[in-house]
């Protein structure tokens, strides 16, 4: 019976001592809040990129934070991809200085090539009117360490950001890119 009542006694004690550490939901408030694990899932933090751009100058994703993002996928030598080029220069003209919820910046494009010639990349980007600064590349085509992060099979291929890092959206086309980003903006 001893034993009974010390073992009740030692289980209530960590009950109380477990109450003061933990809120009822689990959760402890000593802790920082992490947010979402970083992947390339709705959901998930997006994982931070840095490549260069066509002057050598390195832009890094995480530096966009703040702002929505479409994290942009493609290569000069890719037909779809230039196809939908007009269809990523509205979207950006449209809401490139919205008000977003939950946002400082407005709406921007992080676009990472796939090319292997630099050339043919700053050509395309002037040809199809891509007039946003971040465009990058490590030349390095299917290799490129960027598609491998994200596990990029084909392009084009997207990444619909919101403010705070967060994937909220893949693969967005045409008027499926407007309506996600017209979710987010402040009314």
């Amino acid at each position: 019976m001893k034993k009974l009542n010390f073992f009740l006694l030692l289980t209530a004690f960590g009950f109380i001592i477990g109450g003061a550490v933990f809120n009822l939901n689990g959760s402890n408030n000593n802790l920082p809040n992490v947010g979402p694990p970083v992947g390339v899932n709705i959901g998930n933090t997006a994982p931070d990129l840095s490549f260069k751009n066509p002057e050598g100058k390195e832009i890094r994703l995480s530096s966009l934070r703040g702002s929505v993002v479409l994290l942009d996928f493609w290569a000069s030598w890719c037909r779809p991809c230039r196809m939908e080029n007009p269809s990523v220069v509205s979207a950006y003209n449209k809401y490139s200085k919205a008000k977003f919820k939950d946002a400082k910046g407005g709406f921007t494009i992080y676009n990472v090539s796939l090319d292997m010639k630099k050339d043919a990349w700053v050509d395309a980007i002037k040809k199809d009117g891509l007039v946003w600064e971040n465009h990058v590349s490590d030349l390095g085509g299917w290799g490129s360490q960027a598609a491998a992060i994200y596990g990029v099979q084909s392009i084009p291929a997207n990444y619909l950001i919101d403010a705070k890092g967060v994937i909220i959206a893949k693969n967005l086309r045409g008027a499926e890119l407007d309506a996600q980003i017209e979710k987010l903006v402040k009314k």
